[in-house]
């Protein structure tokens, strides 16, 4: 079984309310962000058009993260997402800079690094992560990828120009794109 998320760009608004979501139950210090939402603009006037994606772990099926942690931290569980035990991260950040979606977030105050667990504790309690739920236009879900697969249909990808990376890591990730996705001539708009 393989755990990951579906994000559909057509339904998305770009409001960040998952981020917040993300944010609040996760009690996370200024500057750590694990969901991030963007906003990205192509074309040029008078012919922009915009896209939102929201991004976090991608809980991939070889995650470069877990790789390079030198203490076990970072780990894929056994329902297959990628797990960071706080108590085991020496702060090194080696797995910072081996995810090719810049995921893990260090911490400098705690000298730790933060990272989407798919919200492990709610859904422990059969809840579904903050961000699924929080988000107004149900843009969001999260579960077993065949499943996802099954239940949002043909077209799904997990590649789009702003994630622009390296297949190395397979992510477990679907995303229902707009077609203006796929132009690598975007330019992300400031929050």
């Amino acid at each position: 079984m393989a755990l990951g998320f579906y994000f559909d760009m057509t339904r998305c608004v770009g409001c960040r309310a998952c981020q917040l979501a993300c944010k609040d139950k996760n009690r996370l210090d200024v500057g750590i962000v694990l969901r991030n939402a963007k906003t990205y603009e192509v074309g040029e006037f008078p012919n922009v058009k915009t896209y939102s994606y929201s991004a976090s772990c991608n809980h991939c099926e070889n995650p470069a993260c877990v790789a390079v942690c030198p203490t076990g931290a970072m780990y894929k569980a056994e329902d297959g997402t990628v797990i960071c035990d706080t108590k085991l991260c020496n702060g090194c950040q080696m797995c910072a800079m081996a995810c090719p979606y810049k995921v893990p977030q260090y911490d400098a105050v705690a000298n730790i690094v933060h990272k989407c667990d798919a919200c492990a504790y709610l859904r422990a309690k059969g809840q579904n992560p903050a961000c699924v739920d929080a988000c107004p236009s149900r843009a969001l879900d999260f579960g077993d990828i065949d499943e996802l697969k099954a239940k949002y249909g043909e077209g799904l990808t997990n590649e789009i120009a702003a994630l622009a990376v390296p297949d190395i890591t397979n992510p477990n990730l679907l995303i229902k794109a707009k077609e203006i996705a796929l132009d690598e001539n975007f330019v992300e708009l400031p929050m």
